[in-house]
């Protein structure tokens, strides 16, 4: 016993050093990744602040000299980006708002009501994940043209209020972990379904909204493809159509001003950014609850 108590003692140093040696070599491993992958966006922020003739210079000039903030005044005065920053955030925001109070009350009946074919109707639903988006579009974009809401924002916003198979399931997930007595210890105080999904269920999965909030807001800001089919007036166009048309304008132009779509690239990136890192808390907190209960 003591001569194997001795010998641990002197196996420990060395499995303190071996531990330290892999951590140090881990955490190399990461910081390379994440000098690699952050490669573009500084390059893209350094191309922004350049003259046009430095954009290219070989080798890269990482440090702008000079500095040209002008460039970002006339990257935005080159299309009315203005108009655009708001027809993206009403349909942000009203997808949001859509997301968030169907996909509450959909996982809220799957989490914590009981119903005949419950399981088997939650399985249907997660079934739709795998049906790619590109399937549904040509039958999707029928129906809008018959309903007459092409080129309007109907679209890309009702859909909101008809639920998502992910977040349906996030937030079920999420829900799960509560324990069950408190519906029963809320019923006998006299509350009904609706007073526990609201008063009681909403406030203890506020982490899974925010990251269910989070995804939303960055697929509808993001979101190229569904502007592109269903609208048509240049005066409803999105963020991201207008960074498109003005990459095409900078790439048509006789002279190419690809420090200004730099810039304005950097723009349309900044309030994702910013919410991710706001809001990180949350997100993480709802990504890992959901996996604390089947």
């Amino acid at each position: 016993m003591a001569a194997a108590a001795r010998a641990n003692k002197e196996h420990w140093p060395s499995m303190r050093v071996r531990r330290g040696i892999s951590t140090v070599i881990i955490n190399l491993i990461a910081i390379c990744g994440a000098i690699l992958v952050s490669v573009p966006f500084v390059w893209m922020i350094s191309s922004s602040l350049k003259r046009e003739v430095d954009v290219f210079k070989i080798p890269p000039q990482w440090i702008p000299n000079p500095i040209v903030w002008s460039n970002y005044p006339e990257a935005w005065k080159l299309l009315p980006f203005g108009r655009y920053l708001v027809n993206t955030l009403v349909i942000v925001f009203t997808s949001l708002i859509g997301q968030l109070l169907s996909n509450t009350l959909v996982a809220f009946g799957f989490a914590r009501v009981r119903f005949p074919f419950k399981n088997v109707l939650f399985l249907i639903v997660l079934a739709t994940m795998m049906l790619p988006h590109h399937v549904t579009l040509i039958p999707l974009f029928i129906l809008f043209r018959d309903l007459k809401w092409i080129d309007t924002y109907r679209p890309l916003i009702v859909p909101s209020y008809f639920g998502s198979a992910f977040y349906i399931f996030l937030l079920r997930q999420f829900m799960m972990t509560v324990p069950l007595e408190m519906d029963d210890a809320a019923k006998i105080d006299g509350c009904s379904l609706f007073d526990i999904y609201w008063r009681i269920m909403l406030p203890l999965v506020k982490p899974a909204m925010g990251t269910v909030a989070i995804f939303s807001f960055m697929g509808s800001w993001n979101d190229f493809f569904g502007p592109l089919i269903y609208l048509n007036d240049v005066d409803k166009r999105t963020l991201a159509l207008g960074l498109k048309a003005l990459a095409g304008w900078v790439v048509s132009a006789g002279a190419p001003r690809w420090a200004l779509a730099m810039a304005m690239s950097f723009v349309v990136m900044l309030p994702c950014l910013f919410l991710f890192f706001f809001a990180q808390r949350y997100f993480i907190q709802g990504v890992v609850g959901t996996g604390v209960k089947g």
